[in-house]
């Protein structure tokens, strides 16, 4: 099979979130499946110069400038690289200016990224390579199941949805800019409350929809996860699958890290001594008590601003916590006093750091998650790879993927986390806080839950495997 993927980030190209992730995992996991995968993203600024030797495949006009599609590799990916310089070739990030502001264009620039995929489609391509399906990710890529069908191009397509909070809401005015046709605005295809929403058309365009969790998939269908698309992806109930995301776990291996002191399930030692060089980095005083991480964008979504509340108890019950992280001002502020209050036994670093984060993950404890909806997570999966136990709230990919360390679960032995019990709220995130100083200070039950997790399998061949037989069922 030939997959055409559609995407607006993909590792090690560019990256602000877990789609990137997805998008540089999938096309090596799919190759082992007989798939083979081109990625399409756009070449934002800089992006070209990565892929070493390229070759133009196709040449065109796509909203108001020249583009080309430009092939190369980065790794085992093969890219399509979309040069249109008067939509990507610009200072800022991938959605916002310097300033912090979506580029006022972005319709108009994933609108562009799409377009591409159709003349992809359809035979675009100087070397003739066509793709047999086209798997779109996000609103970014979601106007290609759109065109597909305005302009009745038989070439199936699945849409996976990272995060249904982004949705691509452009104003109705656009729609001929945009080359959306009207019939699909009257029939409420693209019409959301008077706006055009890309994503909510390519949920209905797309002939699969797929989510990065199991949960996912169905909290989607309620109201309160949502965001104002649960009918939408009700309507498409029987077509809608949540596949869960893999982690790469040659570059996320403890035994083999060269960011860290390496060791394993068979040779733990090497665990200790990542945890005491972590403490020093942070300037924390080791209570012996557990060393707890945060590794996260610093939101709400995130259920961060429930931390600083917290963190006097937990200090003072002999935890310590290490936080890595950005995000809102008001939060990175918040926990910015609250370090300087609890000095020796709470450190923060405002940015992101790779080599850090791995740093982070070998010496911790538990890494904490209290997200109010996490449509799969990869922090959780690093956290048990890692033998960081998992501290997370019960919702999207935390609940497909920790075993909470219930009297049931730790009786048979197979708990592999601790899990927030109903609301995602302060009293929850406590609660669990407290559990976990509990478990750390059984060390016979706080190894096993180690072991566990660092022993589960949560790298890409089983998806990869789901991912294909999709692909097998659509093109049927």
């Amino acid at each position: 099979m030939k997959i055409l993927s559609v995407t607006s980030e993909c590792v090690p190209l560019v990256k602000t979130g877990g789609l990137a992730d997805v998008a540089g995992a999938l096309p090596e996991a799919l190759a082992a499946q007989g798939v083979q995968m081109r990625t399409l993203i756009p070449a934002y600024a800089g992006l070209i110069g990565k892929l070493g030797k390229t070759k133009t495949l196709w040449k065109g006009t796509l909203f108001g400038g020249a583009a080309t599609i430009k092939a190369g590799k980065v790794g085992a990916i093969e890219i399509l690289a979309l040069d249109a310089p008067h939509l990507f070739d610009r200072a800022g990030g991938p959605y916002l200016d310097l300033s912090g502001k979506d580029h006022a264009d972005n319709p108009q620039r994933f609108a562009a990224l799409c377009r591409a995929a159709v003349e992809i489609a359809k035979g675009g391509l100087s070397d003739g390579w066509q793709p047999d399906l086209i798997h779109a990710h996000d609103w970014q890529g979601a106007l290609a199941p759109v065109y597909l069908k305005a302009e009745g191009v038989e070439i199936p397509s699945v849409l996976t949805i990272h995060n249904i909070a982004f949705q691509g809401i452009a104003p109705k005015a656009l729609l001929d800019a945009l080359s959306l046709p009207r019939a699909m605005w009257e029939d409420g295809t693209l019409e959301y409350w008077d706006q055009i929403n890309t994503l909510k058309a390519g949920i209905i365009c797309a002939d699969k929809v797929t989510t990065v969790s199991p949960n996912y998939a169905v909290e989607l269908q309620r109201e309160r996860f949502g965001m104002g698309l649960h009918g939408v992806i009700n309507g498409r109930a029987d077509g809608v699958r949540g596949i869960l995301n893999g982690i790469d776990d040659a570059v996320w291996d403890p035994a083999h890290d060269p960011a860290i002191i390496p060791y394993s399930v068979k040779t733990p030692r090497g665990k200790a001594k990542n945890r005491a060089a972590l403490t020093a980095e942070f300037g924390l005083t080791d209570t012996g008590g557990p060393l707890a991480i945060v590794v996260s964008r610093l939101t709400d979504q995130k259920g961060l601003d429930l931390l600083p509340d917290v963190l006097p108890a937990f200090a003072e019950a002999g935890g310590m916590m290490a936080i890595l992280g950005t995000g809102d001002p008001v939060i990175e502020a918040r926990l910015r006093q609250a370090a300087e209050r609890l000095k020796g036994r709470v450190a923060i670093k405002i940015g992101y750091d790779e080599a850090l984060s791995h740093r982070m993950f070998a010496g911790a404890d538990a890494v904490v998650i209290p997200s109010r909806f996490e449509p799969c997570g990869l922090t959780q999966l690093y956290g048990l790879r890692y033998g960081a136990v998992p501290v997370v709230s019960a919702t999207g990919g935390l609940a497909d993927t920790v075993i909470p360390a219930s009297p049931a679960a730790l009786g048979a032995g197979v708990a592999t986390g601790v899990m927030m019990m109903g609301e995602t709220d302060g009293l929850a995130l406590h609660t669990a806080l407290c559990d976990l100083i509990r478990l750390h200070a059984d060390a016979p039950i706080f190894s096993r839950l180690r072991k566990n997790g660092m022993q589960a399998d949560f790298g890409w061949a089983r998806s990869a495997a789901t991912y294909a037989a999709l692909y097998e069922e659509i093109l049927r």
